[in-house]
This record gives structure tokens, sequence and C-alpha cells, in this order.
């Protein structure tokens, strides 16, 4: 894996579960959360019933999502969870 930083923050649950990933689902997250870096809004609400939820998204690209959410004051994305199906 290369030693570029991740373009998001990542919580206690999202790492023990980025440890147990594969090398190439490791490499899908971080393009996943390159392109979410870019446009955070271009992936769907994750609860898209929840009117004040719109920070809160799901970048899902195959077998792996990502719920991150927007930290609009610090300017980043926070990965909560991470879902591999593979």
């Amino acid at each position: 894996m290369s030693d570029t930083p991740w373009p998001a923050r990542l919580s206690p649950k999202a790492l023990a579960v980025l440890d147990e990933l594969p090398d190439h689902a490791r490499e899908m997250l971080r393009d996943v959360m390159d392109i979410a870096g870019r446009d955070p809004w271009s992936f769907p609400p994750f609860d898209s019933r929840d009117p004040e939820g719109e920070d809160v998204r799901a970048a899902a690209v195959g077998h792996l999502t990502a719920v991150y959410w927007i930290n609009r004051p610090a300017g980043r994305l926070y990965i909560i969870d991470i879902i591999w199906l593979g």
C-alpha cells in the first residue's frame, strides 16, 4: 500500500475493519474516498428519509460501502463504518 495520506479520517470501528480488508479492497476504499473528498455530496445520503442527515453519506462501489460524515467546519470526511461483502 502506498504512503500517501488518507483523504478522510477513520473511526476506531472503521480502522478495525480496514485491518481485515484485503489489499485490493483497501485500494478501492482509498479511491472511493478520494472521489468523495473532491465532491462529498456526489454519493447519496445514508438515510434519505432523514432531512437533517444530509451530511451522512454512503459511498458504495461493488462489494464495498463506506459510510462517512461530511465535517464541514474541518473541511474533511470522517469514515464512520466500512462494509465489505467480499
